[in-house]
């Protein structure tokens, strides 16, 4: 009985971790916010909110953890720590995935060290 609950919380943190990837990656790289998302200028915090998959993570994170008592795939305790530890959750690993994943798979870099230079 351990396992099965064990198993439904790791999946529903799963599903957490996708749905949170899924909306940052459209809100940050997706061209249907293209319009309404500020050029990068990371000297205003406005712009580096809508740019960065750690900051937007974050939020991301707090909005589905509010979303979580009217979905089914998962289902968390509406509370302030909650929120907060999900949104960590999902800036995290929104951050991870980004920096690994790109639009032609994963992301290799050919330069010594391993350098990655972002456009």
């Amino acid at each position: 009985m351990v396992a099965i609950h064990t198993n439904e919380v790791t999946l529903q943190t799963l599903h957490f971790i996708l749905a949170a990837y899924g909306m940052t990656f459209i809100i940050v790289y997706g061209k249907i916010f293209e319009d309404i998302r500020p050029e990068k200028d990371y000297t205003k915090k406005w712009n580096t909110l809508w740019n960065c998959p750690l900051c937007m993570g974050f939020w991301v994170g707090v909005f589905i953890s509010c979303l979580s008592p009217y979905t089914e795939l998962f289902s968390f305790e509406r509370s302030f720590v909650n929120a907060f530890l999900l949104g960590c959750l999902s800036a995290g690993t929104s951050y991870l995935i980004s920096v690994l994943v790109d639009d032609y798979g994963l992301r290799l870099s050919s330069r010594p060290g391993g350098e990655h230079v972002d456009d």
